[in-house]
């Protein structure tokens, strides 16, 4: 797929009203989710993928806070987003292993977590930090569950999604944030605070 990721990303940053970055890193600014201290629950299915895949649940030896953001990171962003998306066909866990909940990674089919860990794999393979590329656990406006990957750049919090071909900072989509990956960690989660007034039934399954 062709992008103009020069046209895409100076519209995204006037979209976000962010001219330039700033020059001490705030991550208490909005562009970036705030979260609780303390690690809380691990999702079931990331809790099984990790016992199967211990090398990738460790803690990170570097912590990189936030990826700088300029054009050629922003075209890998876009390109990996879509590929994936065009090239896995989103089928539930039930129909594809009779199991509600099972992360992995796709083989040309798979969930929204199994989506957002490929995009998280190949953006590893490019050369981007793994604290700076987070699984996170969404509630979607009927209150169903949904998984998506968070970028931590200095331009804030960029969301990758199956269900969305944009790449947007985290405010501009229609979830209400539940929980994510560590930065320190990439086997523990920590909750996410999300106060926009965004209306959420019960929670569902993922989907």
């Amino acid at each position: 797929m062709f992008f103009n990721t020069k046209a895409l990303f100076t519209a995204f940053l006037a979209f976000a009203a962010i001219t330039a970055p700033a020059q001490a890193l705030d991550l208490t600014n909005v562009a970036f989710v705030q979260v609780v201290e303390g690690a809380t629950s691990i999702p079931v299915g990331h809790a099984e993928f990790c016992k199967s895949r211990p090398a990738e649940c460790r803690a990170n030896q570097e912590i990189v806070p936030a990826m700088p953001l300029d054009e050629a990171r922003w075209s890998q962003l876009l390109q990996i987003n879509a590929n994936i998306n065009g090239n896995v066909v989103p089928v539930a866990d039930i129909d594809l292993y009779q199991v509600d909940e099972f992360w992995t990674y796709p083989n040309g089919y798979g969930d929204c977590e199994d989506i957002a860990l490929a995009k998280r794999r190949e953006l590893i393979n490019a050369g981007w930090p793994v604290s700076t590329l987070l699984m996170a656990i969404v509630k979607e406006a009927d209150g169903g569950g949904h998984a998506v990957l968070i970028v931590r750049t200095d331009r804030g919090d960029l969301v990758l999604d199956n269900q969305d071909g944009a790449v947007r900072l985290w405010s501009d989509t229609p979830y209400h944030y539940v929980k994510r990956q560590s930065q320190a960690h990439a086997g523990q989660w920590v909750d996410m605070l999300d106060s926009r007034q965004i209306a959420v039934a019960t929670t569902a399954g993922i989907k």
